[in-house]
């Protein structure tokens, strides 16, 4: 049996990468509401901003431990799998990387430790500081990430040296490439979107126990006015990220729209089966004029069709298509539940919808589907070229690289990865069940802004009543 290199390279990078995305998503996200409640507590000295924090902390520091170790074997793998790749364009993404680490990584090095064990050795301003110096870190890590990834989508700012390597030219073209900035912003609210429905399920999980009331009602209500902004800007940024994936990556925007004729007034696929072979799709339902409507913001817009590009350089059609799809359906779903939670928010009634709380406990994992759902339409669709229209996937890989060596290695990260990760989020969810107020408990008393009274002390177990103001203790 041939073992090919390429395909199962391709199969272990995409196992570490969906794994390891999943943290960044998470923790960004959360060092950022870290701060906020941080910041929170030092300007109003409610001690409940200050039990949230301390609580979120613990599961802050076993996901980022978690996507540190997850996140070396990543560049490890651009050694042993992608040499080819790895020489070509290191005179242009290595800096970039190492500007990761001079930002991101010294910054999170030098406060983390001060965030996490600091509490009772510096003044809450300090540790205030701390928390944002934090959460600007992950902000400098998505930067350098995302900058490096969009100059592989849509390179720019480079010249090719006579062997073949990439090579500078003008450093602010290769950090701002074409797609940089709708990248930047769509990941990154997508992932401030993650966290908050991790957050919104753990909140209405904790009301409907009955205890830790007080954070139960901050947490939901934080949750849905912060997703009531960013579900419909992430939204918007979305449409702005595909006009510009419609000019500068167009076999990509066909295979997302499953469109294979070029054409003015092009359909909306809504849904289909593409078949590759015979160039069409099956069991179409489709709205006419409307994928130009939004591709263009005209009616009559031009949209390209995979049909103009040779079939060597079109992407896998049928996985970007559904991927694209499951994305969208569960972008749909999250403004549902958004449109329900503030209409509940301002009858007075969100934190005692029994219903409504009960389905905002299944919440958590939307954000991370539809992460996975953009991730794979993104890597995909720009298949089969590693750098677009430049290095193709097939000339990548290292060359000495049999397929045995790569079978060995992805059969060992995945039984690595099936111990991590769910040993990980075992330690999560059980800080989960033990609340805010319980789990700090488990350590000394802390000092905030006001000393504790016993009601705020001790779980409640009275019926849930809603409460005309945000939060409170």
């Amino acid at each position: 049996m041939h073992l090919d290199p390429v395909i199962l390279s391709r199969i272990q990078f995409a196992w570490v990468v969906a794994w390891h995305i999943l943290l960044p998503a998470f923790t960004i996200g959360l060092a950022c509401y870290i701060a906020t409640l941080e910041g929170l507590h030092l300007w109003t000295k409610r001690a409940v901003y200050l039990r949230l924090s301390t609580f979120w902390l613990r599961i802050f520091a076993i996901s980022f431990g978690m996507g540190v170790v997850s996140g070396i074997i990543m560049p490890f793998q651009f050694g042993t799998n992608w040499s080819r790749l790895s020489d070509a364009m290191a005179n242009v993404t290595g800096p970039l990387l190492a500007y990761e680490g001079l930002t991101a990584f010294f910054l999170e090095a030098a406060f983390l430790g001060v965030l996490l064990f600091g509490r009772k050795l510096v003044p809450p301003a300090v540790h205030f500081v701390a928390a944002v110096l934090v959460a600007a870190g992950t902000m400098f890590s998505s930067f350098w990430i995302l900058a490096t990834n969009s100059w592989m989508q849509t390179p720019s700012g480079y010249e090719i040296g006579p062997d073949g390597r990439f090579f500078p030219k003008d450093w602010i073209e290769v950090i701002f490439s074409p797609s940089f900035p709708y990248r930047l912003g769509h990941t990154v609210s997508a992932f401030m979107v993650t966290t908050a429905f991790v957050v919104l399920a753990v909140g209405a999980y904790t009301l409907r126990r009955g205890r830790s009331i007080a954070e139960g009602r901050v947490m939901v209500h934080m949750a849905v006015w912060f997703l009531a902004v960013m579900v419909p800007v992430q939204m918007v940024l979305g449409d702005l990220h595909g006009i510009n994936t419609r000019e500068h990556q167009p076999a990509k925007l066909a295979a997302i729209e499953g469109l294979w004729d070029t054409g003015r007034g092009v359909p909306a696929s809504i849904v289909g089966w593409p078949d590759e072979t015979a160039e069409r799709n099956d069991y179409e339902i489709a709205i006419p004029k409307l994928g130009s409507l939004y591709l263009t913001h005209d009616w009559e817009g031009e949209v390209k069709g995979l049909k103009d590009f040779p079939r060597d350089e079109r992407p896998p059609v049928p996985i970007v298509y559904f991927s694209f799809r499951a994305m969208v359906g569960i972008a749909v779903l999250m403004l549902c539940f958004v449109v329900a939670g503030v209409v509940l928010a301002l009858r007075g009634r969100l934190t005692n919808a029994d219903v409504y709380l009960a389905a905002c406990q299944w919440t958590a994992p939307l954000g991370f589907l539809a992460v996975l759902a953009g991730w794979t339409t993104t890597e995909v669709g720009r298949q089969p070229w590693t750098i677009y229209g430049m290095l193709r996937t097939a000339d990548s890989v290292s060359p000495v690289l049999g397929g045995g060596d790569v079978l060995v290695s992805l059969l060992g990260y995945i039984v690595v990865y099936l111990i991590m990760f769910p040993t990980g989020i075992w330690f999560m969810v059980r800080l989960v069940q033990a609340g805010p107020v319980e789990a700090e408990r488990t350590q000394p008393p802390i000092e905030s802004g006001r000393p504790a009274t016993p009601v705020e002390a001790l779980p409640t177990a009275h019926p849930v009543t809603p409460v005309p103001r945000l939060g409170g203790d």
